[in-house]
């Protein structure tokens, strides 16, 4: 009887991978066998499906799940690249946000936008989170981080006028550490925070900030910090390209429960039109 021959597709112990999974393995050994490096081009759909022996669909489709993991980056008519090295961000370390990002190489080039600061009223879960009436002003400040000049974290802090009663624009497009600033002028020192971790898709306004496709995911950590007598003084929203970090944390158990049903709306409504504050905005 004619010996049958192993297909690609097909593991050491005879067992069927899915194709797609096959070509995803491939790709993978291509790069570490040619000893390819971050931006390093690939071969194309076509020359990857001839190689593997595989079709154009399931060679998408491995593609597909390359780039969602984050390992490779696709460019239209240009051709597809090893993506960068991700970076570990630690959302629960205190400090600056670049101090809580840990490059596999050189350290990430962080720049700073402000988009907005405005003046508003916070959402009920807000409110709740920190320990103010609905009607009770909030500034809410959204900034925009960039790594290599490619935009990657999108921010959002919001803090009681009534112990925060000025900010300076100037020092926040800067990039200077909201936390020091906070430290520094009302005595406001995180001590400890409480915080979610969720992957989901961008929603409007973070697809538009973060330059995202329609099949991007993001990584949106919400959180509360308090001083250490547990005043909570600073609701903060960071939304991170998904392709583009790993996350790490560690630390005790809460201290106050941050219950789910307490991050779903986490908005602040508009005081009245023209409500945005500029440089050192006293209220």
């Amino acid at each position: 009887m004619a010996q049958k021959h192993k297909t690609s597709g097909t593991t050491g112990d005879g067992e069927r991978k899915l194709r797609y999974q096959a070509v995803y393995d491939w790709v993978l050994d291509y790069i570490a066998s040619k000893g390819l490096a971050s931006g390093d081009k690939l071969p194309s759909s076509t020359e990857i499906a001839s190689l593997t022996k595989v079709s154009l669909i399931s060679v998408r489709h491995a593609l597909d799940k390359l780039e969602h993991a984050g390992k490779i980056q696709r460019h239209q008519g240009i051709g597809t690249f090893v993506a960068r090295d991700r970076i570990v961000s630690e959302p629960n370390r205190s400090g600056r946000l670049l101090e809580t990002l840990t490059p596999s190489g050189k350290g990430p080039q962080l720049t700073t936008e402000v988009l907005s600061i405005n003046i508003g009223l916070p959402s009920p879960e807000i409110a709740k989170a920190l320990s103010i009436e609905t009607g009770q002003p909030v500034w809410e400040i959204i900034r925009r981080r960039s790594l290599g000049g490619a935009p990657a974290i999108l921010e959002q802090a919001v803090l009681p006028l009534s112990i925060v009663p000025a900010l300076d624009e100037k020092e926040l497009a800067a990039g200077d550490s909201l936390y020091r600033l906070l430290a520094e002028r009302f005595g406001l020192k995180d001590d400890y925070a409480e915080q979610s971790l969720e992957v989901d898709k961008p929603a409007a306004n973070e697809r538009e900030a973060l330059g995202l496709g329609a099949r991007d995911q993001v990584v949106r950590v919400r959180g509360v910090s308090f001083t250490a007598t547990g005043v909570a003084f600073d609701c903060y929203q960071q939304t991170y390209r998904a392709s583009d970090f790993v996350f790490y944390t560690s630390g005790s158990g809460s201290r106050r429960l941050l219950q789910p049903a307490d991050i779903k709306e986490w908005v602040v409504l508009p005081l009245h039109s023209g409500s945005k504050a500029g440089s050192g905005s006293k209220r």
